[in-house]
């Protein structure tokens, strides 16, 4: 079969420069623009990389106009049904979902390694109390590189590796240890006895004093949202993780600076909009309103948790979250939660309206992963904190898969300078 191939034609000169189009086993052609500075002296302009491949991947898919989402192949609803997060993880990270041995034995690697150095739970103390979660997380990620000096060599696929597991294994650890810092708490140790989901729900809310009994249902919920939120292709996050990465940065470093990519309002801070939204909205009888000044274009009101940027029909996550986000609540119970209840009540709404039906604006997962947390007790400032944890198998995955592709190159992009021209400099008391 011929290969296919993009002609570009310089309309000043004439002159033709064939750049091939290259194919992958689904989704978009693109175009390699590779050749076009050298045969035209000129870049490509594509702010925000909006129709900019940056990289070829294998790991994630998604088909925003049709509503799909595949991880390694896998449609989302199939594994959110049947899988785990620690399955997805290993999916995420190997290629293929392990065979039973391979589930107990990467299980237990993950058990085993929960744990963080003393020394990183005494820099918590260098924060202030109020510190935002994500800051420390952040931080502490970023320090881990100070303890594994015998494991670090990125080019060692064993090294890679340990380090996958090591961070998959004490992200939850550093991230409840933040969460206590804030309260003033002691720091609560991880159980090896317990599932990921579990062990989590038990460092946020166990003290020393009385035992602490852990809700099934809650511990579902919350492995469904990590299993939801494991990985979203070529993200913010992912890419700040992969461009930091091909610098030769330790991996620590990489994940650290996916946290804080993750941390901005636009990206990780979705779901903690819509909570600030409903509180804005007040109560039950003044959703109509609300949506009066969200249809009204000059009033700069928008719907927090509906429609996506990726996502042109609908969110594939959000239909599966919603079901559970409707059975956390019946247990739960909303009679002492009003924000809970007027979510409910927005989204019955919202879906019966003609003015955003028509305009494919369905709640997405945000919206409902925001009324879980909120309905589990997780508090506001907790709610990226929870994105990264899921987030980091991905991370990891897109960091593992970048360095040991052989064609690796720094990244680099171009830009359209508008500044100055070259200029003399003058003394100050000239100017």
């Amino acid at each position: 079969m011929a290969t296919k191939k993009f002609e570009l034609t310089d309309v000043s000169t004439g002159k033709k420069t064939e750049l091939p189009v290259r194919s992958g086993t689904i989704g978009p052609d693109v175009v390699d623009i590779a050749a076009v500075n050298k045969d035209h002296g000129v870049f490509t302009f594509d702010p925000g990389f909006m129709a900019t491949a940056s990289t070829e991947s294998k790991i994630t898919y998604i088909d925003g106009d049709a509503g799909v989402l595949l991880y390694r192949g896998y449609p989302i609803d199939q594994l959110a049904e049947h899988s785990s997060f620690l399955e997805v993880s290993y999916l995420l990270l190997n290629g293929e979902l392990p065979n039973a041995k391979q589930l107990a034995e990467f299980t237990t690697s993950i058990q085993r390694h929960t744990m963080i150095n003393e020394s990183l739970l005494r820099m918590y103390n260098g924060f202030h109390y109020d510190a935002h979660p994500m800051a420390m997380t952040s931080a502490i990620v970023a320090s881990m590189s100070a303890f594994y000096h015998d494991s670090m060599d990125i080019y060692n696929p064993r090294h890679r590796e340990i380090f996958a597991h090591r961070i998959i294994a004490k992200i939850p650890t550093i991230s409840a240890a933040a969460y206590k810092h804030s309260l003033g708490q002691p720091f609560i140790y991880p159980r090896n006895d317990l599932g990921y989901a579990a062990n989590l729900l038990h460092m946020f809310y166990a003290v020393p004093c009385e035992p602490y009994e852990i809700d099934p249902l809650a511990a579902q919920a919350l492995d469904l949202l990590l299993i939801l939120h494991a990985d979203h292709e070529q993200n913010a996050s992912t890419s700040t993780v992969r461009l930091a990465g091909s610098t030769g940065a330790n991996p620590y470093a990489a994940i650290s600076a996916g946290v804080s990519a993750l941390w901005g309002p636009a990206h990780g801070g979705a779901n903690e909009a819509v909570l600030e939204m409903l509180e804005a909205i007040g109560s039950v009888d003044n959703i109509p309103k609300f949506l009066e000044k969200v249809k009204d274009k000059q009033s700069n009101v928008r719907l927090m948790g509906f429609g996506h940027r990726v996502y042109k029909n609908f969110d594939p996550r959000a239909k599966i979250i919603r079901e559970m986000c409707h059975k956390v609540l019946a247990k739960m119970g909303r009679a002492d939660n009003p924000l809970l209840e007027l979510a409910m009540r927005l989204e019955e709404v919202a879906l019966k309206d003609d003015y955003f039906v028509a305009r494919k604006l369905y709640p997405n997962v945000d919206f409902y992963s925001g009324i879980i947390y909120s309905a589990l007790n997780i508090p506001r400032s907790m709610f990226t904190v929870m994105f990264a944890i899921a987030r980091t198998a991905g991370w990891v995955a897109h960091w593992q898969e970048m360095i040991s592709d052989p064609g690796m190159k720094i990244g680099r992009p171009r830009q359209l300078y508008t500044g100055p021209k070259q200029r003399d400099y003058i003394p100050a008391a000239k100017r």
